[in-house]
């Protein structure tokens, strides 16, 4: 028997595959709507169980959680070799945090707490390499640690998603002007901190101020493009924004998910007690 050479066995000139298309982005820029789901958990199996279900996009939750950097790229790990699109959710716009997010594989960002539509464009410069940005060049894993830098490098500027929330009283008075700034894609409601923001109670949802700058999100998404998010927590409701016209729609979270079954299951347990 002949023994194997290993040497000339034919070799794929990419050992890796290329930079995922954005699937997401295609379909916002194309006007139709996607689903997706935030996870808080910080759980890379959890990330793989929703990845597989076919969710357009996931969003890695590291502004109200515990989740940092390394425990991001696991959950990031967790979704190659489907189609979902990683996003990341960021503590703040400091450029430093969207580098490392892009760098370790997110092909978005979904920034809180942005004030005004100069804030909006420096977020659009640190995803862009040069000359059109400032982000800097080392994108370790995203680039597949080297093997793919000239595709990733050619490419990644048109497929980086930018999520706006709207919490801020700010972002609303000049919020057509940043939908307008040329990389902004999603405006996102964040009805709590918007909320606090204009003075309201929070614990007392819904505020006819907040409905208000759901229907100039639409208004606005309408002239500019920019598709408006929102989060449903049950079916009928995703239905129903949906048909107003919201195009980033994230249903319900990991953690919310499981309360909400378990607290089903529990009720059902307690309404029929045994007799005898």
């Amino acid at each position: 028997m002949t023994p194997c050479n290993c040497a000339d066995r034919p070799r794929s000139a990419k050992p890796w595959t290329v930079l995922k298309t954005n699937h997401t982005l295609e379909a916002l820029r194309k006007g139709d709507s996607t689903l997706g789901c935030f996870l808080g958990l910080g759980s890379p199996q959890v990330t793989e169980v929703m990845s597989a279900t076919g969710l357009d996009w996931l969003v890695i939750e590291t502004e109200h959680s515990a989740v940092d950097i390394p425990q991001a790229e696991e959950m990031l790990r967790a979704m190659k070799g489907t189609d979902t699109v990683p996003l990341i959710r960021l503590p703040s716009s400091d450029p430093v945090w969207i580098q490392r997010a892009l760098d370790i594989g997110a092909q978005g960002i979904v920034v809180p707490l942005v004030k005004s539509a100069e804030e909006a464009q420096a977020i659009v410069r640190a995803t862009r390499y040069p000359p059109v940005g400032t982000r800097g060049f080392g994108p370790l894993r995203a680039s597949n640690y080297t093997l793919d830098y000239e595709d990733y490098f050619r490419r990644a500027n048109d497929n980086i998603l930018i999520a706006l929330i709207v919490e801020t009283k700010e972002i609303v008075e000049d919020l057509e002007r940043t939908a307008a700034v040329p990389g902004i894609d999603v405006l996102i409601m964040g009805s709590r901190d918007l909320s606090l923001s204009l003075g309201l109670d929070v614990l007392k949802e819904p505020h006819p101020e907040v409905e208000e700058v759901l229907n100039k999100m639409l208004e606005v998404g309408r002239k500019t493009g920019v598709a408006a998010g929102i989060h449903a927590y049950g079916p009928q409701e995703l239905q129903a924004f949906r048909n107003r016209g919201f195009r980033f729609l994230s249903y319900k979270t990991d953690y919310m998910m499981l309360l909400h079954e378990a607290q089903a299951g529990l009720a059902a347990f307690r309404s029929e007690q045994p007799s005898g």
